[in-house]
């Protein structure tokens, strides 16, 4: 599988397989083991999707080692303050079934996301978050993000 290199150092395959849209928890959970059967080793999900407990399930299920997996996730919006990240990272490490994240992202621009990005901050320096990034955002609220923050996002 082709990788492409984060500006951390952390390698992330080019291709992966999401589940946006898979709220069926049986669907979602034989849709992720086929797609790791068929070689796809990142898989993207989200809080907002409501489906990490059946992407966690296929994960196991898969046999595959965890550290040939890519496994990203994001923090949905009503979770974006300092406290509410470090819950809803918590919430969804349990779900997933894992003990770090490869990539954990900032849904959407909305909330507090400094307070947000501050908690995947320290996250990421204890080692329970390979690379931090955002999705959704305009150019001037990543600026914004970048200027304010110590770690500049990897995504």
């Amino acid at each position: 599988m082709q990788t492409v290199e984060l500006n951390n150092g952390v390698k992330m395959p080019i291709l992966g397989f999401g589940v946006f849209q898979v709220p069926d928890p049986i669907e979602c959970e034989n849709s992720v083991f086929e797609a790791i059967k068929a070689g796809y080793r990142l898989i993207d999900t989200a809080a907002a999707y409501m489906n990490e407990e059946a992407v966690g399930k296929a994960i196991q299920r898969s046999g595959v080692p965890r550290e040939e997996l890519f496994i990203t996730t994001k923090l949905w919006v009503q979770d974006a303050s300092y406290e509410g990240a470090k819950q809803a990272f918590e919430t969804s490490l349990q779900k997933l079934g894992l003990d770090y994240l490869d990539l954990y992202l900032i849904h959407q621009p909305f909330g507090d996301v400094h307070g947000a990005w501050r908690a995947m901050e320290e996250l990421y320096k204890e080692g329970r978050i390979k690379a931090i990034g955002v999705s959704n955002f305009q150019p001037d609220r990543l600026i914004d993000l970048i200027i304010h923050n110590e770690v500049v996002p990897a995504v």
